[in-house]
């Protein structure tokens, strides 16, 4: 509202979620840069004080993610979001522990590209062979980021993005719900 941008159907703001901000604001208000920087300070604004715990954890991932752990994976979150509010979002709906790195982008505008967080968080977690690395995601930015590192993806028809997002952008499987994909990581969930 600040920018005036008046959204009466909410379902429109979908096309926010995944993608970098700044590309958000460019590609889908014509923004300046100027604009975009402006319209980020408000978001990140209301986010920090209303939107950041708006949101909810899918049925079963939490039961998913203590399988994978407790099989010995390695876990991580690279995400668009900046990794201050990324760390708070997991911490709020318990689920922190499951991770050993989470990886987001920096309030000060860098680390953006999904391809940059994840070699960030391929670093921090010590890993050089990307055959034993698979990138879960909703979006097409989490799939091009994978592709960049030669890392299989699977995108979950759960989240945000299509069915035609995620297979146009290449990703290795797709899976339509969270028992599809404890299946295809090898791992069962109650």
């Amino acid at each position: 509202k600040k920018m005036g941008i008046i959204e009466e159907n909410r379902e429109k703001l979908i096309k926010f979620i995944g993608p970098p901000l700044v590309e958000s604001f460019q590609k889908y208000y014509n923004f300046e840069m100027d604009e975009v920087l402006e319209a980020i300070k408000a978001y990140r604004e209301y986010f920090a004080d209303k939107g950041i715990f708006d949101n909810q954890i899918f049925p079963g991932i939490p039961e998913l993610l203590a399988s994978l752990k407790d099989k010995g994976h390695r876990l991580g979150v690279a995400t668009s979001k900046p990794t201050i509010y990324s760390e708070m979002i997991l911490e709020h709906f318990n689920i922190d522990e499951y991770f050993d790195i989470v990886v987001g982008s920096n309030l000060d505008g860098t680390r953006v590209a999904k391809n940059e967080i994840i070699a960030v968080a391929l670093q921090g977690l010590g890993i050089d062979n990307p055959d034993k690395v698979v990138m879960i995601g909703d979006r097409k930015h989490d799939i091009i980021g994978a592709k960049a590192h030669n890392i299989d993806s699977i995108g979950v028809l759960f989240g945000y993005g299509t069915k035609e997002e995620l297979e146009e952008a290449g990703a290795t499987y797709t899976v339509d719900s969270v028992v599809s994909l404890a299946e295809l990581l090898g791992v069962k969930i109650e």
